[in-house]
């Protein structure tokens, strides 16, 4: 449900999903499904406005889908005031 042009946090998905603390868990289920069941992954970011995953390991593809859309990331990070999602 995260639009086009927006990202959400790791914490945000997990308090969606009624576990708040469950950030890191929200991380392995998304990396590890997505394909499967076509989820917006790269939408999904941490607390500090930085992609997680590593140089090498999937940060440019993430980086230039958001890029795509619309989303600014400037010296590895996203305004999230002007990108998150804020549906909570």
């Amino acid at each position: 449900m995260i639009p086009v042009g927006k990202v959400a946090t790791y914490g945000q998905i997990a308090q969606l999903a009624g576990n708040n603390k469950a950030a890191r868990q929200i991380s392995r289920i998304l990396h590890s499904s997505s394909e499967k069941y076509d989820l917006p992954w790269h939408r999904v970011i941490n607390s500090q406005g930085r992609i997680s995953m590593r140089p090498g390991d999937g940060f440019e593809m993430q980086k230039a889908m958001l890029e795509s859309e619309g989303v600014q990331v400037i010296a590895d990070r996203i305004d999230l005031i002007k990108y998150k999602w804020n549906n909570i």
